[in-house]
């Protein structure tokens, strides 16, 4: 009998996670560049959505500008 692997699909979250990963602690305008992005506003809905729901998954450093972000 053939099995199948369930594919779970990534979310537009996890695949900029992912990136972020691959980047190290990053600012937004990295992030976003490294997206493929020119602004890094391009990102900042998707930033807040991950700081919102699922802060664990990130890091932010919010004393200073620009803020960086780092995935865990």
């Amino acid at each position: 009998m053939l099995k199948l692997k369930k594919v779970i699909p990534r979310t537009y979250e996890q695949i900029c996670l992912d990136k972020l990963k691959e980047l190290g602690k990053s600012t937004a305008s990295e992030w976003a560049n490294a997206m493929g992005y020119e602004t890094h506003n391009a990102l900042s809905k998707v930033i807040r959505r991950i700081v919102n729901d699922t802060p664990e998954k990130i890091i932010v450093v919010y004393n200073r500008k620009p803020r960086y972000y780092q995935a865990i």
